[in-house]
């Protein structure tokens, strides 16, 4: 794969406090075969005005209401055109420059991968700068899946060709419908892919895949459905076995 076309989406809804981090963040890539497309669920806020003051640098742009975060993905995957698919959150953001740069370089490298993932860290909203925890997807095997372990969603890019023959996100989850596609795609299908042991993605805490407990309760549940209706053995201490992980990553990054 020579230069692939890269089309980023971002889903948005009410984002006022965060999309024009995200947005600049895309647009300053240092990398030229990008559209960039975002999905709002009709927002009230003043999300709406920021996405338009960046007139036709953003490549599309709906906003209208949705059934949730993952029927916003969907349209943004029945919009793109491009080769390889990434989708970044509202509240999230590309670091530096070249994380493009640096995927497309792993796809070239890695020809026949479906995939590439990258690493993400997670910040809080007053300060950017200094992560709070880490998650590896360089430490990811699909097998990890059945305990509750996924690649981090933001920070892989995907061939558009895999979401052609798999089909986009189910609806019907509120927080796992990224990790029953990745059960689909990397357990029951076992596409290929590459690593990038860096950080591709900061994500801000408090969203909706990491507000506390109730989140985490919420996502426990939803991935043992997903494994159990596409027929992975796992059970409920396996997918609950995951938070002292993430405790322990949490305490270590505030040394």
């Amino acid at each position: 794969m020579n230069k692939p076309v890269f089309s980023i989406i971002t889903v948005s809804y009410n984002s006022v406090d965060f999309i024009h981090s995200a947005i600049e963040s895309v647009l300053e890539q240092d990398f030229e075969s990008v559209e960039y497309i975002i999905v709002d669920g009709g927002s009230t806020d003043g999300t709406v005005e920021i996405v338009r003051s960046f007139g036709e640098q953003i490549t599309k742009f709906i906003s209208e209401p949705d059934k949730g975060i993952y029927d916003a993905m969907n349209k943004g995957l029945a919009l793109a055109t491009g080769e390889v698919i990434g989708v970044l959150n509202s509240d999230d953001f590309y670091p530096h420059a070249d994380v493009l740069a640096q995927v497309a370089e792993s796809f070239t490298a890695n020809s026949g991968v479906q995939m590439v993932l990258g690493n993400l860290d997670f910040v809080q909203p007053d300060n950017l700068t200094r992560p709070v925890r880490f998650y590896s997807s360089f430490l990811f095997s699909p097998w990890k899946m059945r305990y509750g372990f996924m690649p981090a969603h933001p920070a892989t890019f995907i061939k558009s060709s895999a979401y052609q023959a798999l089909g986009g996100y189910k609806l019907g989850y509120k927080i796992g419908a990224d990790f029953e596609w990745f059960v689909r795609a990397l357990v029951l299908q076992r596409l290929p892919y590459a690593k990038i042991n860096k950080t591709l993605v900061r994500m801000r805490e408090g969203g909706v895949s990491t507000s506390g407990l109730n989140s985490y309760w919420v996502s426990s549940m939803e991935q043992l459905r997903a494994l159990r209706e596409n027929d992975v053995y796992s059970n409920f201490l396996f997918v609950v076995a995951r938070l002292p992980i993430k405790f322990v990553q949490k305490i270590f990054n505030k040394g």
